[in-house]
């Protein structure tokens, strides 16, 4: 397939007229969404804003490439457009963005068209080539030069493989050549070489960065006549895997990576872990600290980097909490929201029917304290665990966290459980290092999981549970005798958490609290649940709101984006309201945490129990007040929508 087969010419844009990253973006989707390549713009710029968020798309070298893989995408398509003034991409260089390809995949995109991708991913190395596009002054000739472009590469490949064949058959020759070949799969640089470094590149997409990462380590490897060997993990999964043989050769590891690699297989190499970006452009760098062993030593199962160079990258302690925190989270969710809703649909039918009703039993068996419910903390604990100590602290984390149920320790507790049974596999490791390396299969199997639920356990037992049971019942007992005033407050300041970074640390921190509690309490009335779930909603909503009632303060585009807000809004998705905050951060986020901050202080004035941790209005009829609910986020919806609507700008003066 071409490449000019996906860069159709309708949706080119030889002169851009944005000025500001957000303006390039809404521009580049306005083109897809005229020529009917995507079927939701609200979902694919919300998309294309979750990958920047990750890291920007402006690679450098003058070169933008934003991109998005969802349902949202009718037919595989590249935008093309340039800039001839330049804009600021927040790209890697620093340097204005002039060159923009805006890449949609869809969700079931073949083989063919993401092999094409990385084809043009792959073009975009060349320095020239961008030189020459620039030039371009019609969407015939960026078309004429695209074919060309991979017409001369498919020459050179078929003459590589000739010339690999060639050398194949005579072994002799092949060893006075010097130089080998660079196709996929096959060692890079110079084949007298000494020096052989392996890579893996991966971007959450796996449709761009992924392949130019590829490529330019492979180049700059055979510049510097170093071996090298590239795995990449794309949309078609890992291509060009390394081999255990090539690992143990190599004298240094690269993972060039957006996304998470299998890293156990690097286990006592010297291993640099950077963002995709830096293969492209740091790619000299990249290859001369592997080269040299600059690089911390890996070790898997959990053990932190061994330091062994001054560029060796350091994650905060906040960063690392976090991130521990969330893995144990994202593994409870599931069965916080199935049991949850199940638990809360009995509640309806013993309204209905009685307790003893069987269908009523069914339901609280499965979501309850013996069902989904019982297993809340533990896995919580355990994939806690598993995050700092990986497969040796699954297990006693799990246990410590089941202790916690059992003592009342409840969620505190867990979360403690969790962090122990990380942090103590990762000293059983230090503590039996020195043994012989005949044992080393044992400790896994045997050492880890024997000395750590014995700690664990014990820790647990004699002073984790007494203090955070304690600790647990006071902070039940203190939440429900709180008076209405103190209630009102904490409502105000979950629900405006809700909308702080919409689905970041403070939103996750405001629902996990509301999580503990709902799960701690002995009783899932769910008063702090209608608190954030009621705060969730509003951004969303408020948008919809703003965007149909103020239609002149927003561009068609954003008329249009806002419809589809309505549904997110009502389903507690409050990420619908990012690419909105993300063009407008100080008044969009503004307005929504004060109308949030109203909606949950309300429902706590107001004494509302949502007994479910998800769902948004499919769930109100479950509140012990559904109307009072649902008034309490339309008025919430109304305070954002209106101060919004009032402060925003029109387009042209924002311009």
């Amino acid at each position: 397939m071409r490449i000019t087969d996906l860069m159709i010419q309708e949706t080119m844009i030889m002169d851009l007229q944005a000025t500001t990253k957000a303006e390039a973006i809404d521009e580049l989707i306005a083109s897809l969404n005229r020529s009917g390549r995507i079927n939701d713009p609200v979902l694919f710029k919300e998309m294309i804003y979750k990958r920047e968020a990750e890291s920007s798309t402006g690679i450098g070298g003058g070169i933008a490439m934003p991109h998005a893989k969802t349902t949202a995408v009718n037919e595989p398509t590249v935008v093309f457009a340039k800039s001839r003034k330049g804009l600021d991409f927040e790209a890697l260089d620093d340097q204005p963005a002039h060159v923009f390809f805006m890449i949609a995949a869809p969700e079931g995109a073949g083989n063919t068209h993401l092999r094409t991708l990385a084809a043009l991913s792959r073009l975009l190395i060349d320095s020239d080539f961008i030189s020459q596009l620039m030039s371009t002054d019609t969407p015939a000739e960026v078309s004429a030069l695209f074919d060309a472009k991979q017409a001369e590469a498919a020459e050179k490949e078929a003459a590589k493989e000739k010339a690999k064949a060639e050398k194949a058959a005579n072994a002799a020759s092949a060893s006075t050549t010097g130089q080998q070949q660079n196709t996929s799969g096959v060692i890079v640089g110079n084949a007298n070489s000494e020096d052989f470094v392996v890579a893996v590149t991966a971007c959450p997409t796996g449709i761009a960065h992924t392949f130019m990462a590829e490529d330019a380590l492979k180049k700059k490897a055979q510049e510097m006549g170093i071996n090298i060997r590239v795995e990449t993990n794309g949309s078609e999964g890992a291509q060009n895997v390394l081999t255990a043989d090539e690992i143990a050769r190599a004298k240094g590891v690269i993972v060039a990576a957006d996304k998470n690699v299998e890293m156990a297989r690097f286990d006592g190499k010297p291993v640099l872990q950077r963002p995709v970006s830096d293969g492209i452009r740091k790619s000299e760098e990249l290859i001369r600290k592997a080269v040299n062993g600059d690089a911390p030593i890996y070790r898997s199962q959990g053990g932190n980097a061994k330091e062994e160079g001054a560029s060796a990258g350091k994650i905060s302690v906040g960063s690392k909490i976090y991130k521990d925190l969330m893995n144990g989270i994202s593994h409870m969710l599931p069965f916080v929201v199935g049991g949850g809703i199940l638990l809360a649909i009995s509640f309806l039918f013993e309204q209905i029917a009685s307790p003893e009703n069987p269908i009523v039993q069914l339901l609280q068996t499965i979501g309850g304290g013996t069902g989904a419910f019982h297993f809340l903390i533990p896995v919580l604990a355990g994939f806690i665990a598993m995050s700092i100590g990986d497969r040796p602290a699954l297990m006693p984390g799990m246990v410590g966290g089941l202790m916690a149920v059992n003592s009342n320790a409840g969620f505190l507790g867990g979360l403690a459980a969790g962090f122990l049974a990380g942090y103590v596999v990762i000293g059983l490791r230090k503590l039996f290092k020195g043994l012989p390396k005949a044992i080393d299969g044992l400790k896994p199997i045997l050492l880890y999981p024997v000395f750590g639920l014995l700690i664990v356990g014990a820790i647990s037992f004699y002073v984790f549970d007494p203090i955070f049971g304690l600790l647990n019942t006071w902070l039940v007992d203190a939440l429900g005798n709180l008076g209405t005033g103190n209630a009102v407050l904490l409502g105000l300041l979950l629900g405006g958490m809700m909308s702080i970074d919409m689905g970041g640390p403070f939103n996750k921190a405001a629902y996990t609290f509301a999580i503990g509690v709902f799960t701690s309490s002995g009783n899932t009335d769910g008063a702090w649940m209608a608190a954030v779930m009621a705060g969730g909603m509003v951004p969303p909503l408020a948008i919809a709101l703003a965007t149909t009632f103020f239609k002149s303060k927003f561009t068609e585009q954003e008329r249009k984006s806002g419809l589809t807000n309505y549904v997110l809004g009502f389903s507690f998705i409050t990420e619908g309201a990012i690419p909105f905050a993300a063009a407008d951060p100080l008044r969009v986020l503004t307005s929504c945490i004060l109308g949030s901050a109203v909606a949950g202080g309300l429902t706590q004035l107001w004494s509302i129990n949502v007994p479910a941790p998800h769902g948004g209005i499919f769930v109100a009829a479950l509140a012990n007040h559904a109307l009072l609910f649902l008034l309490a986020v339309a008025i919430g919806a109304v305070i954002s929508g209106l101060i919004l609507g009032l402060w925003k700008k029109s387009p042209t003066l924002v311009k």
